[in-house]
């Protein structure tokens, strides 16, 4: 652990995240997914298992900053590869067993990686890095005319 702590800017932040992605992206990779696949399982995944379709549009494209059409694309690989399925009944998409599967299959995996990563930093400190970061997203996306 580093004993002299830098001072949180941009480039501390990323390379925090490009980290602890990079170990994400490998667990993705093992199971045949992409970082934005499981950005998009996600949303799925915490509404219960459906979600109306331009809500996950909206929901992933908040997250990734990639623009509508990068993420109907994504949505259209999940489709394709029988992850998602439409709900023949609404405009919803739904897990299929093998989505749910890959989800729970990665998300457990990535919680241990996390777990690894968070160990011993003291609850306090989260807290405060919490905030801290909260507060850098809600000006960002303000600038950017997301928030």
């Amino acid at each position: 652990m580093t004993t002299t702590a830098p001072t949180v800017n941009g480039r501390v932040v990323a390379l925090a995240h490009y980290s602890a992605r990079a170990l994400l992206e490998g667990v993705l990779e093992r199971h045949g997914a992409t970082f934005q696949q499981s950005v998009a399982l996600r949303v799925v995944a915490v509404a219960g298992g459906s979600v109306d379709r331009e809500e996950l549009v909206a929901d992933v494209d908040s997250s990734l900053k990639t623009g509508d059409s990068a993420v109907r694309g994504v949505i259209e690989e999940l489709v394709a590869a029988k992850l998602l399925e439409p709900d023949p009944a609404a405009t919803r998409l739904r897990l299929t067993d093998a989505g749910r599967e890959l989800w729970d299959r990665t998300s457990a995996e990535s919680a241990e990686i996390g777990a690894l990563l968070y160990a011993g930093i003291p609850a306090e400190d989260l807290a405060a890095a919490g905030r801290v970061l909260a507060l850098v997203t809600e000006r960002a996306n303000a600038e950017l005319g997301t928030g």
